[in-house]
């Protein structure tokens, strides 16, 4: 299954504890657009906050972020990987 890897651009001073919540709202949701969630990593200074994940197709990404409340700004394909 493809991966990506999505940013959200506007979530500063974000705790360990908001992410962790986030990303288990991801969880609970993925199985409706058959995402898989791997991980979650942020940046409180300057907002961002960044997560990969495996999916059908970028749209099924945003979806289930959008249906969790907090929509992605921007959601890559990866296509290579070392």
């Amino acid at each position: 299954m493809p991966e990506f890897m999505d940013v959200h651009n506007h979530m500063q001073g974000i705790t360990a504890e908001a992410l962790k919540a986030a990303h288990e709202a991801d969880l609970a949701a993925q199985g409706e657009e058959n995402v898989i969630f791997k991980s979650a990593w942020a940046d409180p200074s300057t907002g961002k906050v960044f997560c990969l994940s495996e999916a059908p197709s970028a749209d099924a990404v945003l979806r289930v972020h959008e249906r969790t409340g907090h929509a992605a700004d921007e959601i890559h394909h990866i296509t290579l990987e070392v």
